[in-house]
């Protein structure tokens, strides 16, 4: 497993692409969006016109995609990477992304002789670029062992929790327990006394946020490099 393509070439993927090439990898990339094709191709990192190209190359794919919306359309898509990967194709998702979508893409490409792992990440973008990140995984046994070479030049530390399905289940339960701390430590902190003028003065922020955001047109830029704000931006 020496020639890797990484597809989706964001903050994440970018910095899982470098990681590698690092560690000794053939590094090739694919993202729709020219900025950052452009910007990896500056660091000796090859390109592909699509996926599909990228699939029928590679040992290995990794996915570093915004959404399982994205992920199953990369996968299904016309010009996607059921359309040409050959067998003994390794995928490894590292999308924070719906288990049942998951299992849905696994299975389908299991059809084609492709193999799947779940793999999502934290660390944030400077575990990407560093290759500290930690990843949480679900596959067969003999395929994280496979790909474990791969992985360690990505990521500091790996743990296998189950067969497919698992890492993604496992990452949105952490994710649901960071967010209910957050609101236990919001609310414990709201109870607290304030005096009077840091309560005017909070209120008053608060409310010129509001009014700022709601004066601003939000907007999607198009393309796989687009990043959700998730705790894995973090």
């Amino acid at each position: 497993m020496k020639h890797i393509g990484v597809a989706g070439l964001g903050n994440m993927g970018r910095g899982m692409a470098l990681s590698l090439q690092r560690g000794g990898f053939t590094v090739s990339g694919y993202d729709p969006a020219s900025a950052a094709v452009e910007s990896i191709a500056r660091e000796g990192v090859n390109t592909f016109a699509s996926v599909a190209a990228l699939a029928a190359e590679v040992d290995v794919l990794i996915l570093s995609l915004p959404t399982s919306d994205v992920v199953e359309a990369v996968v299904f898509g016309a010009d996607g990477v059921l359309a040409s990967a050959k067998a003994g194709l390794l995928v490894v998702d590292t999308t924070t992304a719906d288990p049942n979508s998951t299992r849905k893409v696994a299975a389908a490409l299991a059809e084609k002789g492709v193999r799947f792992i779940d793999a999502p990440v934290s660390g944030g973008p400077k575990g990407a670029i560093t290759g500290t990140m930690t990843m949480v995984l679900g596959g067969a046994a003999e395929d994280v062992a496979a790909v474990t070479p791969v992985l360690e030049a990505m990521s500091a530390k790996r743990v296998h929790v189950g067969p497919v399905g698992a890492g993604h289940v496992t990452k949105l339960l952490n994710n649901l327990m960071c967010g209910a701390h957050l609101i236990a430590a919001a609310k414990r902190r709201a109870s607290l006394p304030q005096p009077a003028s840091t309560r005017n003065k909070s209120l008053k922020e608060s409310t010129r946020a509001r009014a700022a955001a709601a004066s601003r047109k939000s907007t999607i830029p198009p393309g796989f490099s687009t990043t959700p704000s998730t705790p894995d931006s973090r």
